[in-house]
């Protein structure tokens, strides 16, 4: 048997769904973007430089037009990971912008 929730069974700080009432939302995660973009920038550098070595390129001269083309490559394949961490940054500066404003007010008193 199913209860139903009445006015009366709601509990104070919650809504009428049971979520919390006020409050910030979590911060948006940066790690796991950060870290996808980081290895796939890596991934990228290491294939490209591994391409020019097989090429015939030599040892350093290979490194260095591998690093020069992953620059663009990376810039064209991983934009879906590099905007949503600029997403998450921008959210969570949001974020901080805002706890700093709160704690201006409650500390000024005019809350």
């Amino acid at each position: 048997m199913a209860e139903q929730v009445g006015a009366g069974d709601i509990r104070p700080g919650t809504d009428a769904v049971g979520g919390p009432v006020g409050g910030r939302p979590p911060a948006p995660r940066i790690l796991p973007w950060l870290v996808l973009y980081t290895i796939g920038r890596v991934a990228i550098l290491a294939a490209l430089v591994l391409i020019l070595w097989t090429a015939g390129l030599g040892r350093e001269p290979g490194l260095l037009f591998g690093l020069l083309l992953s620059m663009p490559v990376s810039y064209l394949l991983l934009r879906p990971s590099r905007e949503r961490l600029n997403e998450a940054l921008s959210a969570r500066s949001e974020a901080r912008r805002a706890a700093n404003a709160d704690l201006r007010a409650r500390l000024s008193g005019s809350e």
